[in-house]
């Protein structure tokens, strides 16, 4: 039971640790958003996705279902489109200094983003159903639910951690340079994800 635990929470993290967008976006959120409690809607709604693909990988159904071809295009071409939309509006989102005014994300736009890189990307669901699907299948009963639940439980605390240190940031930069230029560089690893999935199509 614990060798489960300790299993899914090492492989979890180890798959969310890379600069990817859903960690770019919900740092850049943590960033934005004063107070943090704000940056909430997107680190509940990527915490929420990301159980729900973990659930799914766990039981068999992800697989079942990318199996299908139209599916995987569909895909394909709707997290491009979404990405390359979330770049240009976090692109133009950049924060002033601090006590300044700023252009901030809605709730509803931060669980439309958080939902858009999270399902719509075909990289981190491929991830989750050959690594995390394929590592489950050595457990069963009650140890293949720690595991997923071990998995699940990085989730949460990864992207609640990141909004915090994207906040600590946010209140250190007192000029608002670097938030400047982290939003440039979160946009910019948006549209080089975007790109590697039209690469993808052809």
């Amino acid at each position: 039971m614990i060798q489960s635990a300790i299993h899914g929470f090492i492989l979890a993290l180890g798959l969310i640790l890379p600069l990817g967008v859903q960690n770019v976006f919900i740092f850049n959120q943590g960033v934005l958003q004063r107070p943090v409690v704000r940056a909430m809607p997107a680190v509940l709604t990527a915490s929420l996705c990301d159980t729900l693909l973990i659930v799914l990988a766990v039981t068999g159904v992800s697989l079942l279902v990318l199996n299908v071809i139209w599916f995987k295009y569909i895909l394909l071409v709707g997290g491009t489109l979404f990405l390359v939309y979330m770049g240009w509006a976090t692109w133009n989102s950049t924060p002033q200094a601090e006590g300044g005014g700023q252009q901030t994300f809605t709730a509803r736009k931060q669980m439309m983003f958080a939902m858009s890189v999270s399902l719509l990307n075909p990289h981190a669901i491929l991830d989750t159903i050959g690594v995390i699907g394929t590592s489950s299948l050595q457990y069963i009963g009650s140890e293949k639910w720690v595991f997923t639940v071990s998995c699940i439980l990085v989730s949460w605390l990864w992207f609640i951690s990141l909004a915090m240190a994207g906040r600590l940031i946010g209140t250190v930069d007192k000029s608002g340079k670097l938030l400047k230029w982290l939003s440039k560089v979160s946009a910019i690893v948006m549209w080089g994800a975007a790109i590697y999935l039209i690469t993808s199509l052809v």
